[in-house]
C-alpha cells in the first residue's frame, strides 16, 4: 500500500514537471512575458528538487526494497520447494544476480558449486568442489565476509577479473550451515552498506525456503514411517485365522476357497507395496472389502454386514492407504456382540464444502473411561492404529484434517475423519 502511494505521488510531480517545461517552451515559442518563463523555470527546479529528495526518502527506499523482496522470495519459493538441489541452484542465481550491484553470483552446497549466473560463467562449471579458502572460513564460522583485493586473500582462486566478493551462509533452523551464496564484484566500489544488507536478506530468505523444505520432507518422511509401522503391525492372528479359514474352505467349498486365496494375495500385496503410494478412496474401499470378506468368511455372514454410502463425485479423491481399513479392523475386532450380528457402515460425503469419511458401527460401544485416550498409542492397539490415522491425514491434508471418535456404551462407535475443502482436495487423474 505505502509503495503504491508512493508510486502515485511521484508521478504527480513528474506531472507538474513535464506542465511546467511544456508552459515555458510555449511561452518561448509565443514570445510570452520572460516573467512566466522564468517562473516555470524555478517551478522546474524546485518540483526537480522535490523529486530528487522523494527518491532518497528511506522510507520510498525500503518500501521498493520490501517491495522487491516479496516479489523474488515468490519467485524463489518454488524453485526452493524441494531443496537446495542443483537444479534449483541455476534458476536462483538468474534470479538472484539482477537484483544487486554483482557482476556474477555463486550458489553452493558445503561441498561444490550448484549454480552460477554471470561473468565468467564458463569458467564455473557446476559441480566443482569449493576451492577458496574464504568460502570455507564462511561454512565453518557461518558468518557472513565481505572480501576485497586489499585482504590478504587472494582471488586466484576464484577469478581474476573480480576485485571483490560477499560471502553469505546459508544457514538453517537448527544452526547448521547448508551451502553459501557467493556474489562477484569487478570493483570494491560496488559494495556498500545498502548492498550488503541486500545480500544478506537474500541469504536469510533462501535460508527460510530451504528450512522448510526440509520441515516437509521431514513431515513426509515420518508419515512415510508411521505407514511402514501400521504395515508392520499385520495382526498374526488375523493372517493365521484366514489362512485357517481357506484352509477348512479347501474341503468343503473349492471353488469358494480359490476366491479368496487371490484375494488373500491382493490384499496383502497392497498391504505391503510401497508407502509412498496413494490412493483414490474408491481404492481405499475396495481394500476395506477384501479385508471384510476374509472375517465374513471367517464368522459367517449372519454375523457381520456392511453398507456403503460413498458419493460417486468423490471417490477420486486422493488420500493415503489405510484410512479406512483399520477402522473397520478394530469395530470387527472391538464391537462385534456375542448376541446379534455387527452392521458396519461407510460413508464418504460432502457435508457443508467438507469431505467427510464416516466409519460407523452397532457394536457394544467404548467405555467413557476408553474414550479419554483414544488417541493414546501406548494404551491398546485401538489407540495406535486411530494415532496413526490422525497423524497421517493431517500430514497429508493440513490442519484442517482430523479424526474424531463418538460413542455410546451398548449403541455404538461412529469414527469421522475429516479430509478438508471439497474444491481443495486431490483428485486422480489420467496422466
Amino acid at each position: 500500500m505505502r509503495a503504491r502511494r508512493f508510486s502515485v505521488v511521484e508521478n504527480v510531480l513528474l506531472g507538474v514537471v513535464l506542465l511546467l517545461v511544456a508552459t515555458a517552451t510555449a511561452s518561448l515559442f509565443t514570445e510570452g512575458h520572460w516573467v512566466v518563463i522564468a517562473i516555470c523555470v524555478f517551478g522546474i527546479i524546485v518540483v526537480s528538487v522535490i523529486l530528487v529528495r522523494y527518491n532518497i526518502d528511506p522510507d520510498r527506499l525500503r518500501a521498493r526494497q520490501s517491495e522487491r523482496t516479496l516479489h523474488l522470495a515468490a519467485q524463489t519459493l518454488p524453485l526452493m520447494s524441494h531443496g537446495l538441489s542443483r537444479e534449483a541452484a541455476e534458476e536462483v542465481c538468474k534470479l538472484l544476480l539482477p537484483v544487486t550491484s554483482a557482476n556474477a553470483v555463486m550458489l553452493a552446497d558445503c561441498e561444490s558449486l550448484l549454480g552460477y549466473a554471470g561473468a565468467e560463467k564458463d569458467s564455473h562449471p557446476l559441480a566443482s568442489p569449493i576451492a577458496s579458502e574464504a568460502t570455507r572460513a564462511v561454512l565453518a564460522s557461518a558468518k557472513m565476509q565481505v572480501i576485497t583485493d586489499t585482504d590478504a586473500l587472494s582471488f586466484q582462486e576464484d577469478f581474476s577479473v573480480f576485485r571483490a566478493a560477499i560471502i553469505a551462509p546459508l544457514v538453517l533452523r537448527d544452526e547448521e550451515v547448508a551451502g553459501i551464496l557467493k556474489f562477484y564484484y569487478r570493483s570494491v566500489k560496488r559494495i556498500d552498506e545498502t548492498e550488503q544488507a541486500m545480500i544478506f536478506g537474500l541469504a536469510v530468505l533462501l535460508s527460510s525456503q530451504i528450512s522448510l523444505a526440509e520441515i516437509d520432507y521431514q513431515r513426509e518422511l515420518a508419515s512415510q514411517m508411521e505407514l511402514k509401522a501400521l504395515q508392520a503391525q499385520i495382526n498374526p492372528h488375523f493372517l493365521f485365522n484366514t489362512i485357517n479359514t481357506i484352509a477348512s474352505l479347501i474341503r468343503t467349498d473349492p471353488a469358494r476357497a480359490r476366491i479368496l486365496l487371490r484375494e488373500f494375495a491382493t490384499f496383502y500385496r497392497r498391504t505391503l507395496e510401497g508407502s509412498l503410494d496413494y490412493i483414490t478412496i474408491e481404492q481405499e474401499h475396495l481394500q476395506t472389502l477384501r479385508y471384510l470378506g476374509f472375517e465374513i468368511a471367517r464368522f459367517g455372514s449372519d454375523r457381520i454386514a456392511l453398507t456403503t454410502d460413498i458419493d460417486p463425485s468423490l471417490g477420486n479423491i486422493m488420500v493415503p492407504a489405510f484410512i479406512i481399513q483399520p477402522i473397520v479392523e478394530n469395530a470387527v475386532g472391538h464391537g462385534m456382540r456375542e448376541d446379534r450380528p455387527l452392521h458396519i457402515n461407510v460413508s464418504v460425503r460432502d457435508i457443508d464444502g467438507m469431505v467427510i469419511i464416516a466409519v460407523a458401527d452397532d457394536g457394544i460401544g467404548i467405555p467413557k473411561d476408553v474414550m479419554s485416550h483414544m488417541l493414546d498409542p501406548e494404551r491398546e492397539h485401538m489407540g495406535i492404529a486411530l494415532k496413526n490415522v490422525d497423524d497421517r491425514l493431517r500430514g497429508f491434508f493440513g490442519s484442517e484434517a482430523r479424526l474424531a471418535v463418538k460413542s455410546e456404551l451398548g449403541v455404538g462407535t461412529t469414527v469421522f475423519l475429516t479430509l478438508g475443502p471439497t474444491g481443495k482436495l486431490r483428485v486422480e487423474t489420467d496422466d
